[in-house]
């Protein structure tokens, strides 16, 4: 089959690795536009434009595919194309429908999530912020609503107690290849068994805000925990800003101390509203590395009742 792909971040690189290696043609990728990074606001290509110039693969990157000029020649390098199939995986655009027609099959996204459950933009976040036991992958048919076509093939995994974005991110972004390869061979072969979503089982997951990362000790363990694991939490010690990025849950048996005192020192636990603790098992102080907690302890020495809080 002849394919476009349309993706930008690198969970969406895998999918594309998968195209790249599947025997069929891939006619152009689609990608953000590069933006300026670091101190000398050098332009920095994508993680799937770097990926399909590896490739030789012809490479577009539309300021927006629904309006405007960029849209126009967009929707003129596709027909020329004339794909059997699009493929989408994180591209951050909205496609109109234009777009969604203008293959054979259509478009199939690659989603980080069990739909109906966490349509949107963030759903890999939003399983760990809410404590959800699995997760997965589903393969999906394109329409106009958001993420609300047809489900195709759907993959499910279970999420480790202590699993982190980082750590999910990457588990689905393969998966999301494994799944897309399934969906490109069905398609191929007419073996598909579309199934309509159920919008009653549906849920949304928004957009990440800076502020969702302030740790609110008064909050119960899981909860504090689980903002760390969802987001890469952050608290005040001594006036500095400390980033969190694993946590675990402990029992430890301090009716004594407040919400958000320290409770042990040797393993840097804090105090949660429901009276149990929250370990730091990776910080990074302000000004410094991110580093493991044991490493943090050797230059900083912590006092039982110790109070942390995000706002010092």
């Amino acid at each position: 089959m002849k394919i476009v792909f349309m993706g930008t971040p690198d969970f969406a690189v895998p999918c594309l690795r998968t195209l790249a290696e599947s025997g069929h043609e891939v006619a152009a990728v689609f990608t953000q536009p590069d933006k300026p990074k670091g101190r000398g606001y050098k332009m920095i290509p994508t993680p799937v434009k770097a990926a399909a110039l590896e490739y030789g693969f012809e490479v577009y990157q539309p300021l927006s595919l629904r309006k405007g000029e960029d849209a126009e020649k967009s929707l003129e390098i596709l027909r020329q194309i004339n794909p059997d199939l699009i493929v989408v995986t994180a591209y951050g655009q909205i496609l109109p429908e234009s777009v969604l027609n203008a293959a054979k099959y259509g478009c199939v996204n690659i989603h980080a999530s069990l739909l109906p459950s966490y349509r949107g933009a963030a759903p890999i976040n939003w399983v760990l912020l809410n404590g959800e036991k699995e997760t997965g992958v589903t393969s999906m048919q394109m329409n106009i609503g958001l993420d609300t076509g047809d489900m195709l093939i759907k993959r499910t995994t279970p999420i480790g107690e202590n699993e982190t974005y980082e750590e999910l991110y990457a588990r689905l972004s393969v998966m999301g290849g494994e799944v897309l390869a399934e969906t490109v061979t069905a398609i191929e072969n007419g073996t598909l068994s579309p199934e309509k979503q159920d919008d009653e089982k549906s849920c949304y997951s928004p957009m990440i805000r800076k502020e969702m990362s302030a740790l609110d000790f008064s909050k119960s363990a899981s909860e504090v925990h689980n903002t760390i694991r969802g987001v890469t939490g952050f608290t005040m010690l001594e006036g500095k800003r400390l980033k969190i990025f694993k946590s675990e849950i402990a029992d430890i048996n301090a009716p004594d101390l407040p919400v958000g005192a320290v409770t042990d020192t040797s393993v840097f636990a804090v105090k949660c509203g429901d009276g149990k603790s929250v370990i730091f098992r990776e910080v990074q102080p302000e000004g410094k590395k991110r580093m493991k907690t044991e490493d943090f302890l050797r230059g900083k020495k912590l006092t039982i009742g110790e109070i942390l809080g995000a706002e010092g």
